[in-house]
């Protein structure tokens, strides 16, 4: 399965595995999946970091290399498709960071792995 890393569930991936479900685990570690980051989530986390709201353990340039290499983790670009979808999202989330995955995870028809009950308002798969 491919399947979209929401922000929370690839920091959890990475820094503090014990926040992930048991479903998210499994998901995460089966080698027969392909975990997918967005660009989007690298942006937000880089702001977070930069406001002192986010600390990590390691560099997160240190991070990506390693789990792009670990656990084979595929980043996403944004595509103007994707920007274009944000056009057709109804108002149900206002995180523009979050509106930005769901539109990707539309586009590009993922499920998407986050705890955030708020996605399953829209017509996306959710697994968490």
């Amino acid at each position: 399965m491919n399947i979209l890393l929401d922000t929370h569930a690839f920091i959890g991936l990475d820094s503090t595995p014990q926040t992930l479900s048991e479903t998210a685990t499994a998901i995460c570690k089966d080698p027969a999946n392909t975990l997918f980051l967005s660009i989007a989530s690298i942006w937000e986390i880089q702001i977070k970091i930069s406001l002192g709201k986010l600390r990590l353990p390691r560099a997160l340039p240190e991070i990506i290399q390693w789990q792009q290499q670990n656990n084979l983790v595929q980043l996403l670009p944004v595509m103007p498709s994707h920007i274009y979808a944000l056009d057709s999202l109804p108002d149900h989330h206002r995180d523009p960071f979050d509106r930005m995955l769901i539109a990707q995870a539309r586009v590009e028809d993922l499920p998407i792995l986050t705890h955030d009950q708020q996605f399953s308002k829209y017509p996306i798969a959710v697994r968490w």
